[in-house]
């Protein structure tokens, strides 16, 4: 088969999104198109936005002026953007970019390749093409792995029905909608068959899956995958059976992604989380009761409408107290067409930055704290890629530490990427780590 015009994308966002696009990237390559890694080279660019906040936004906005370049004076002949910026954003987006060529929002990512030949003939009936989002990626739909090393995402449901005040995901990505167990089971072969050795469920919430329980353990009897890792849970929908499940299974990782948002009563009741800091802590004390090595990665976002410094500092005790092995801040803004965007008592944008440094050192101090006591210790780990610090060679992730978000173990010996390795941990920076091969005399062990 003749090979078709070549394709660069751009996939922004999270993991979520990354998963759209590979599945693209997939239809593309069946249908005969090439993909080249350089922008410069590309007779169609493709850039998959995110719009979740306003940086989001931003970020996406300038990743389209800057590749309009390549429209205006190079080789691309047509620009497409994607996914959720113009889902959320519609035909504002027709009127400010004319030099984009199509708009596909989340719902329309998977015809890609019909909507690219109606524009090789001229045959488009818009250029703004939004639905709400009904599919779902299967185990029969082609997708090209984009992610380093043996590692790999499963998307097992999308949208959210949750519909916290703050939050535009249910505006962008529709209703919770989940996938059958078997086709989850089956892509987990196909991937492991593969040689992807780490599996990373993902959803806009993965606890809110039916019979998650059940999922996880027929997930880790799939031969071949070694680590299977659960992100993007709700603490709400965290029941005792996944929690034992987690402890029984030994391929899932001893980690959980569970964003909380913040801890007073009064923040979680206007941020409409539907828990109390009571729940809260009685999800955290469980986890720890059966996993007492647990790591748990969380999300926290301070200057929330009403947030008093009584509110922020609670946030701090607790963080201090818990001790979590990974955290995220967000300052608060208001995302248009959010019930939050009305509420009143504001918090002013320089006490917002000042609430954010605050915590953001206070993770850190324990976040170094922790690699420090991990210093002499001896763990598997997977290599991931090459260094992306040029002092080290490769890059690697304990149990511990989940792909792009966390930190990383840098090493200095030459080992296959995608493969497990014992190393003992030999130094700590503030989020990452500094390993040696094991036993490790100057050649792999």
């Amino acid at each position: 088969m003749e090979l078709k015009k070549s394709v660069y994308i751009e996939s922004l966002g999270c993991a979520k999104n990354l998963v759209d696009s590979e599945v693209m990237m997939g239809f593309l390559v069946r249908a005969g198109f090439q993909f080249t890694a350089a922008a410069a080279d590309a007779e169609i660019i493709i850039i998959n936005t995110c719009s979740f906040i306003a940086d989001a936004v931003q970020e996406a906005i300038e990743t389209i002026l800057e590749l309009v370049q390549h429209k205006q004076q190079g080789s691309c002949r047509y620009l497409i953007v994607c996914g959720c910026l113009p889902q959320r954003y519609r035909e504002e987006l027709v009127r400010e970019l004319p030099e984009v060529d199509l708009f596909l929002g989340t719902g329309e990512f998977q015809t890609i390749v019909h909507y690219i030949q109606q524009l090789e003939s001229d045959s488009l009936a818009s250029r703004m093409f939004v639905t709400t989002p009904t599919f779902l990626p299967d185990d029969k739909t082609p997708r090209i792995i984009s992610t380093p090393g043996s590692s790999a995402y499963i998307k097992i449901a999308d949208g959210c029905s949750h519909h916290c005040t703050y939050c535009t995901i249910p505006g962008i990505r529709g209703p919770y909608i989940y996938r059958p167990i078997t086709s989850i089971v089956k892509e987990a072969h196909h991937l492991a068959e593969n040689g992807i050795v780490e599996l990373n469920l993902i959803a806009q919430d993965t606890t809110q899956y039916p019979d998650l329980a059940v999922l996880l353990q027929q997930l880790a009897a799939v031969a071949g995958i070694e680590w299977i890792r659960l992100l993007y849970c709700h603490p709400l929908n965290l029941s005792r059976d996944i929690i034992r499940v987690m402890a029984e299974e030994k391929k899932i990782c001893n980690y959980i992604d569970l964003p909380l948002q913040h801890i007073t009563d009064s923040m979680l009741k206007r941020m409409g989380r539907r828990m109390t800091r009571k729940q809260t802590e009685a999800v955290l004390e469980q986890l720890r009761d059966a996993l007492p090595e647990i790591a748990l990665r969380t999300t926290f976002m301070v200057g929330f409408p009403g947030e008093t410094d009584e509110d922020f500092q609670q946030l701090v005790d607790f963080i201090r107290a818990f001790g979590f092995d990974h955290l995220g801040v967000f300052s608060y803004r208001d995302e248009e067409g959010t019930p939050a965007a009305g509420l009143g008592e504001k918090v002013p944008e320089p006490l917002k930055k000042e609430r954010y440094d605050r915590v953001m050192r206070l993770q850190a101090a324990i976040a170094r704290d922790k690699n420090r006591r991990r210093v002499g210790q001896s763990l598997d780990v997977l290599v991931e890629d090459i260094s992306s610090e040029q002092q080290y060679r490769l890059q690697a992730r304990t149990v511990f530490q989940a792909p792009e978000v966390d930190g990383v173990v840098f090493l200095d010996e030459d080992v296959t990427i995608g493969s497990f390795v014992p190393v003992t941990i030999t130094g700590a920076l503030t989020y990452d780590l500094v390993g040696t091969l094991k036993n490790h005399r100057g050649s792999p062990q």
